[in-house]
């Protein structure tokens, strides 16, 4: 497998009176095909570092490499086009518009058969996207980074406000994204269930990564 994304010495301080350190020196490689979660306690930085792999923000130090070239040597802008696709906790749909025509922003790909892969019917599909539920509004936000060309998936709680049945199909949609279409998949979330599933798991604590040997006990994740 091909490493397609990098951290290196990465390093982030939020602009406080006393510049908190938030992450220090992290050092992690992503790989296509397959599915990472990032775990740790709120405000620990997890949403920081996925915004930093994404282009959205720039490091204090360090540096994030996409197929060995430092992102911002190629420009965050051309990152976040053509390189990655956000899920958003809170969805970041166009209220105004149709799944299908949301799905259409991101790809010129046919969105009705994404949409109908993760659950919506035709009709759902054309409703506006303010009139489904948010479990089906999370399907949206899904299938609309299937539908792009990007590699990499970065995805912040994508199941964090849905219930358990459909969290643990966004589960399994996600890992097949990595297993069966090539996408790097990375995750931050609370929800060992879903940290269970993803091939690697790595925790963020007091600005340091570092991969977990886990494994489950009574649905726990163990160190």
């Amino acid at each position: 497998m091909s490493i397609l994304l990098e951290a290196r010495n990465l390093q982030y301080a939020y602009e406080t009176k006393n510049n908190k350190q938030v992450l220090r020196n992290i050092n992690a490689q992503m790989e296509q095909g397959r599915m990472y979660a990032i775990l740790g306690p709120s405000g620990c930085g997890k949403t920081t570092l996925l915004s930093l792999l994404g282009g959205l923000d720039s490091p204090a130090g360090g540096q994030v490499l996409y197929q060995g070239i430092d992102i911002e040597k190629t420009g965050l802008a051309k990152h976040r086009q053509r390189n990655v696709a956000f899920i958003f906790q809170n969805y970041n749909l166009i209220d105004y518009l149709t799944p299908i025509e949301n799905v259409a922003l991101t790809s010129k790909r046919p969105a009705l058969p994404v949409l109908e892969k993760l659950g919506l019917t035709a009709e759902e599909a054309s409703r506006n996207v303010m009139k489904l539920s948010g479990g089906q509004q999370q399907r949206v936000a899904i299938a609309r980074a299937l539908a792009s060309d990007a590699k990499v998936i970065l995805a912040d709680e994508p199941t964090g406000n849905l219930d358990e049945d459909t969290a643990s199909e966004i589960t399994a949609i996600l890992k097949e994204a990595a297993h069966s279409l090539g996408k790097c998949v990375i995750v931050v979330t609370h929800s060992n269930d879903l940290a269970g599933q993803a091939d690697i798991i790595m925790r963020l604590r007091k600005g340091n990564l570092q991969i977990l040997d886990s494994f489950k006990i009574n649905g726990e994740i163990e160190k």
